[in-house]
């Protein structure tokens, strides 16, 4: 069986390149429970790189110890680590996660769903340049077809594929990476419905709804793209059901979280011609199993989880870490604080 692979936070190239900014930076929020300032760990396994974000922060590094106060944890598939080292050290009461997406710590957050506990962080809205760019390039194969064009490996007698320009697109996701998506699909003059999870506008949005009208907006979404957190809630948020409601030709899109979308049904809808195209950055099981008929689909394109890699990841996290940390050791302004309750 294969098994899923550990995503690292460590840029190949030595030379990191700032290319991209984070929205949320600058915008840190007064935690409502202030956080006993003091010395950080950095693991499981401490890089240069992170511990002179820490550093430049104005906090001091230390060993794991009983006199600990923060921690950053750089891995995502050693919860049970670091649910071992929360439990061993109750003085800590600030943890920085390394990714947006903290499903893969959902037991630990489990914990704390009381409000008891550290104060919890993530890269939530850091990585959103670089993912919501990966959206529109999704988009954009899908519907000009670049998935069968590219394999068959002949000269098309006919020339087919459709234009983002004009396009009604539905974004299923209301954080830093749909904001971003909306900015970028500015110059297409598509027209942009948001689905979130409470009630609200969002800038840039044509309209906005709640996830209770998504059947609603569904038979107008010529593009989907799905950009929401993983939770209970939202685990197959798009199944038989939801993608039968897409008009015919639609593309989709999922830079967020496989289990958003029942893979079984999203390959009966593209093998059965209703969707021109899928794009997919993530899935369920990451990968999917060998003989799973989406590698095999010409017009499903998977991408391997590379919307944001180390190379452009690293420095968001490094600046992210840096003003969390002077949050801690300062004023209590944090950027990207979880909801362990809501599990996002």
């Amino acid at each position: 069986m294969t098994t899923e692979p550990t995503r690292t936070l460590e840029p190949a190239n030595p030379v990191v390149m700032q290319q991209h900014r984070d929205p949320l930076s600058g915008h840190g929020v007064l935690a409502t429970r202030r956080p006993e300032s003091g010395p950080i760990a950095v693991l499981p396994s401490p890089s240069e790189l992170f511990t002179s974000a820490v550093i430049a922060g104005g906090g001091e590094v230390a060993p794991l110890s009983e006199a600990t106060r923060g921690l950053v944890w750089l891995s995502e598939r050693r919860a049970d680590e670091l649910a071992v080292v929360l439990r061993d050290h109750p003085g800590i009461g600030w943890v920085q996660l390394p990714w947006a997406g903290v499903d893969g710590f959902a037991d630990v957050l489990a914990t704390f769903a009381d409000g008891s506990g550290p104060l919890i962080t993530s890269a939530k809205g850091a990585y959103s340049e670089p993912v919501a760019e990966h959206a529109l390039v999704l988009a954009q194969a899908a519907l000009r077809e670049l998935g069968p064009k590219s394999r068959e490996g002949r000269w098309r007698a006919e020339r087919t594929g459709l234009s983002l320009y004009g396009r009604r697109v539905v974004i299923v996701g209301a954080g830093g990476i749909a904001t971003e998506i909306i900015r970028l699909l500015g110059p297409y003059r598509t027209h942009v419905t948001v689905v979130r999870r409470s009630a609200g506008e969002l800038a840039g949005a044509d309209r906005t709804v709640t996830v209770d009208a998504l059947h609603e907006v569904l038979p107008s979404a010529e593009v989907l793209i799905l950009a929401a957190a993983s939770t209970s809630q939202s685990r197959h948020l798009l199944g038989a059901a939801e993608l039968a409601l897409l008009p015919e030709g639609a593309a989709v899109v999922n830079i967020a979280r496989g289990a958003l979308i029942d893979h079984d049904a999203l390959l009966h809808a593209v093998r059965s011609g209703q969707l021109i195209g899928v794009g997919l950055d993530v899935t369920e099981p990451e990968p999917l199993p060998d003989d799973h008929g989406l590698w095999t689909e010409p017009r499903c394109i998977i991408t391997s989880h590379s919307a944001d890699t180390p190379e452009m990841t690293a420095p968001l996290l490094a600046r992210r870490i840096s003003e969390n940390v002077r949050g801690f050791m300062g004023d209590g302004r944090f950027v990207g604080i979880v909801d362990a309750a809501a599990g996002y």
